[in-house]
């Protein structure tokens, strides 16, 4: 006997798709929507459907935008001198957060990893090198994650652009603030001493 109706059963299986979302989270959110008004569902299937038509990548930043030119790359206040080299899209929306770049942007949308299959082909390297090549930026900052991959990828950058006449700048890693330095692991603790920064 079926206890799970099949709509529900599938809307489950095809939530529990995504990435983060287990069976649990799945069957509550799938619950959760079935508890709304059918409008609701209704919107939500249209924002859904509408999402890949209605958003494609900018052809400057490769950035998600429902415009090309995106609103940052055509923004005119923003510095287009500088330009930070990010993994995704969810990187550029972190460091737009905090309100403290005022730079351009490049999504290489995703890192090496040879293991599954990707290399520099699968990125946007080749996209990033004929950026540069404008001789618009005059500075690269490499912003990519302190995991293996981004570290790996970091360092093919700066092996490819190193001859560039542009400024190659890496984000710094360290210690997060409010963290007591006794309880930082030795990794953290390296890589804070390597990414130091004069005193003012």
């Amino acid at each position: 006997m079926q206890v799970v109706p099949p709509a529900l059963d599938r809307l489950i299986e095809d939530l529990g798709k995504l990435p983060g979302i287990g069976k649990k989270t799945a069957t509550r959110l799938a619950l959760n929507i079935l508890r709304r008004p059918s409008g609701y569902a209704k919107e939500l299937s249209v924002a859904l459907s509408e999402l890949h038509e209605s958003i494609k990548l900018c052809s400057c930043c490769f950035a998600f935008s429902e415009s090309d030119p995106c609103a940052i790359c055509s923004d005119p206040k923003r510095n287009e001198e500088l330009v930070c080299v990010v993994e995704e899209p969810g990187d550029l929306m972190a460091i737009e957060k905090t309100a403290s770049f005022r730079g351009h942007y490049h999504i290489l949308h995703g890192v090496l990893s040879p293991i599954d299959g990707i290399g520099p082909d699968e990125l946007k390297v080749r996209e990033l090198v004929a950026r540069i090549s404008t001789g618009v930026p005059k500075e690269i900052l490499i912003a990519t994650s302190s995991t293996v991959p981004g570290e790996a990828t970091a360092s093919y950058l700066i092996d490819i652009l190193h001859t560039r006449q542009v400024k190659l700048s890496r984000l710094a890693c360290g210690i997060p603030m409010g963290m007591d330095i006794k309880y930082a692991d030795k990794h953290t603790l390296a890589r804070a001493i390597e990414s130091r920064s004069p005193a003012s």
